[in-house]
């Protein structure tokens, strides 16, 4: 079973119904069920971060995709470290708040992918390997990690758009 990176675009009134849910539940549970805002970007975001690494990319533009993708320590949601959201095999959620949400959505809009993935190998093989893919990715690396990343970017600003928060969690 392969791990994803999963995101969920929720309003602050949605995290607030499901502290209540937890707090009310015997089990504890929060009742998540957010809307279809669910994004799932495989391991893509992983990889990328992987590549800029071993590539010497700008520490700054690292720890923004880490960011993106790990969230803010803190945040208030442990009542979502439960069952009912995610399997438990990697770390609890993360959420960032929607002012950090907007912040990343600018520096993300700022990223020069082709730039970015300029020195990224074009044999197959090699690609895969400077982004940690093993022998079970098929297709091409350049358009995964564009189509993920873009994906990301996008989700970023619809939640920018709307004031909404960002929970993140690897399923």
């Amino acid at each position: 079973m392969a791990l994803t990176q999963q995101f969920a675009r929720v309003t602050p009134a949605y995290l607030e119904r499901c502290r209540t849910s937890a707090l009310d539940s015997p089990g504890g549970a929060p009742g998540w069920s957010p809307p279809t805002d669910l994004l799932d970007t495989g391991w893509a975001l992983w990889g990328l971060i992987r590549y800029c690494r071993a590539r010497g990319t700008d520490a700054d533009l690292i720890a923004l995709l880490d960011r993106a993708v790990s969230g803010d320590p803190g945040g208030d949601i442990g009542f979502l470290d439960h069952a009912e959201l995610y399997d438990g095999i990697d770390g609890p959620p993360r959420l960032l708040a929607p002012a950090a949400v907007a912040e990343i959505t600018r520096a993300l809009h700022a990223v020069d992918l082709d730039d970015l993935l300029a020195d990224l190998p074009s044999r197959p093989e090699d690609a895969e390997a400077a982004c940690g893919f093993g022998r079970e990715f098929a297709g091409d690396v350049r358009d995964y990690l564009i189509e993920h990343f873009t994906a990301m970017r996008e989700f970023y600003g619809g939640a920018t758009r709307r004031g909404q928060c960002m929970v993140m969690w690897t399923d």
